[in-house]
């Protein structure tokens, strides 16, 4: 089972997003039978097994085993990720466009360039999970408590000051075989991880302040049922 799997196919996503099949996803970070997960969620089981059909058609649960008991055989299923991200590129019509109107001081621009970020290594992870390689990649996640805005305003400058510098240093244009990547800095108020998964608590907009520094652009590679 992979940690986060990214779904880029519409379809998929719109069976992922189904409450009862999400909830059915949730349950399979263990694997169960449609009659244990018919036990679980109150459903009975021809129920059950209708939806894990859908999302097995979508790859987004697999078969573990077949156990025959009797004149029953049960399949047991299991999530093929402990979680899953929906791209941008499921939306492709209506998927953010950070070149539209590029604001470093925008929450909604972070936003979107948070989309394409969310895109790109969508496919980045696609590519090298078909070619059994991996992604060369680097991520660091904190966070800062600012004693007012105008800290956090000179904080912003000499971060994209910090950054520009070494970008500047270590950017070669013309370097045989080399490689593109993408750099994405973002600053935002922290949301409490209780709020996180529900509806946060509205802030005011001087809160809402974001800093955001982008770098060289990056490079994408490349049912039956029980009886």
């Amino acid at each position: 089972m992979l940690d986060v799997a990214v779904i880029e196919d519409p379809a998929a996503a719109e069976v992922s997003l189904d409450p009862v099949r999400a909830r059915l996803l949730a349950e399979l970070a263990e694997p169960g039978s449609a009659t244990m997960l018919a036990a679980k969620v109150g459903l009975p089981r021809q129920k059950v097994n209708y939806h894990l059909r859908a999302l097995e058609r979508h790859g987004l649960v697999e078969l573990v085993e077949e156990r025959r008991k009797g004149n029953v055989t049960e399949r047991v299923m299991r999530a093929t990720a402990a979680s899953f991200v929906i791209s941008p590129v499921a939306l492709s019509a209506v998927a953010p466009d950070p070149a539209r109107a590029p604001d470093r001081l925008s929450a909604r621009w972070l936003l979107a360039v948070a989309a394409q970020l969310v895109r790109d290594v969508g496919a980045l992870i696609s590519g090298a999970d078909k070619a059994r390689r991996k992604v060369a990649t680097f991520t660091i996640d904190g966070e800062v408590r600012f004693a007012s805005a105008a800290d956090r305003a000179a904080f912003a400058e000499e971060l994209a000051a910090a950054v520009a510098a070494l970008v500047s240093r270590y950017h070669d244009e013309s370097a045989e075989g080399g490689r593109a990547h993408r750099l994405v800095i973002a600053v935002h108020p922290s949301v409490p991880r209780d709020q996180a998964a529900g509806v946060a608590t509205p802030v005011t907009a001087t809160e809402t302040d974001t800093e955001t520094e982008t770098g060289p652009g990056a490079e994408p590679p490349a049912d039956p049922e029980e009886s």
